[in-house]
């Protein structure tokens, strides 16, 4: 593992799954080995449901093949004394999931630096990369904070701004925002350990905050307008996944793009087939569906599953 011996001990909290359903390949904990940081530990959140142990993270593979010591408790009381015994100068979280108690942040020397993918104090909370998504920002940040006990509410280093153009997939934006995080990381620990680097207070005054995703936001609601129903598909791809029923099969749609109709052709919810597309209609427009996966199938084109199952959808 390479160190230069001169850099600070760091602690990494998190898995770097900016959002729910997507996966990364680590640019934060790379970039660390690569600068020389010497990572003592690593420590995922222990969500103690089965759909999170069945899958392991990519930074448990990451510590395995880096022999670095791996954390997966239920809460962090219970690995203390470890982290305690690491007398590590700093910890770095991106995408923990879980609080993050005061005895522990003030283990460390120089905090905990969290790496929040959102232009703070707007969007605190659990989901700010799809809820720009959903709101349909024209704009986020990553914003480099030192981690206090409220959720979120802790000074700001540094942000840096992020340009949404409005169909980006919940997957690139992640990997956009943590290559950001990454870069923003590199250039500005040295000045974080230094002091040369003071985070600013936030206002809260103006924070926003966004409640957690639930399984029952999957379900597609179709009285809406297809503008939010698109931006639903692309922000819960993955999970919850934006589910439905077409043709008597259940679904999940998983890309779809908008085309205006004028005055409503069905009732909304409705499925169609028009020019070999498959369309949904709304409480506005329609949704031509691109891409879906049905129960117990893998992912096909629509013009897959209308060869397989157009007969059963009508045809205007």
């Amino acid at each position: 593992m390479p160190n230069s011996g001169t850099k600070p001990s760091i602690v990494f909290f998190g898995n770097e799954r900016l959002a729910t359903g997507v996966v990364t390949n680590l640019p934060i904990l790379t970039m660390l080995l690569e600068e020389g940081y010497k990572v003592a530990a690593i420590v995922a959140s222990d969500s103690g449901t089965a759909s999170r142990k069945q899958r392991t993270l990519e930074v448990e593979e990451f510590a395995k093949s880096h022999d670095i010591p791996y954390f997966s408790p239920k809460k962090l009381a219970d690995i203390y004394d470890n982290l305690q015994a690491l007398r590590a100068e700093a910890g770095i979280l991106a995408a923990y999931g879980k609080m993050v108690p005061e005895s522990v942040i003030s283990l460390f020397p120089q905090g905990i630096i969290n790496i929040h993918p959102s232009a703070l104090p707007q969007h605190r909370g659990p989901i700010p990369l799809e809820a720009v998504m959903l709101d349909g920002s024209s704009e986020t940040a990553v914003s480099l904070m030192a981690l206090v006990r409220s959720m979120d509410a802790g000074p700001v280093y540094a942000q840096a701004p992020v340009e949404l153009v409005g169909n980006e997939t919940k997957q690139a934006l992640a990997e956009t925002i943590g290559d950001i995080g990454s870069s923003m990381l590199r250039s500005m620990l040295p000045k974080i350990f230094s002091g040369e680097c003071v985070a600013r207070p936030q206002d809260d005054a103006v924070a926003t905050y966004d409640t957690r995703i639930t399984k029952a936001d999957g379900v597609l609601n179709f009285t809406k307008p297809a503008v939010q129903l698109e931006r639903e598909v692309r922000a819960y791809a993955g999970w919850p996944g934006s589910c439905t029923t077409i043709a008597g099969k259940d679904v999940v749609i998983t890309a779809a793009h908008i085309t205006k109709t004028e005055g409503l052709l069905d009732t909304p919810g409705s499925a169609y087939i028009t020019n070999k597309q498959l369309y949904i209609q709304t409480s506005d427009n329609a949704l031509i569906i691109d891409k879906l996966k049905p129960a117990g199938k893998n992912e096909m084109s629509a013009a897959a599953f209308i060869a397989g199952y157009g007969k059963n959808i009508k045809t205007k």
